[in-house]
C-alpha cells in the first residue's frame, strides 16, 4: 500500500505550531508511522501486538 493511500494522523496531544511530529496510518495487519516534517521519507510499518505493547509501555512511562 502507498503512503498516498493511507489515512494519516497525528496524536490529538500534538501541537498546531509545527513541533516534532509523528504520524500514524491503521491497516488491518499493521500500524504505519512516519515523520510529520518529511513525508516524502519512507514510513515504517510495526504490527498491531507490536504496537500495542509499545503504547502500553509508553502510558506508563
Amino acid at each position: 500500500m502507498s503512503t498516498t493511500e493511507l489515512a494519516w494522523f497525528k496524536s490529538s496531544y500534538s501541537g498546531t505550531q509545527g513541533d516534532d511530529c509523528v504520524e500514524v496510518a491503521l491497516t488491518e495487519q499493521a500500524i504505519c508511522v512516519r515523520d510529520s516534517k518529511d513525508v516524502t521519507r519512507p514510513h515504517f510499518a510495526v504490527g498491531r501486538d507490536g504496537w500495542t505493547s509499545f503504547v502500553r509501555y509508553a502510558a506508563h512511562g
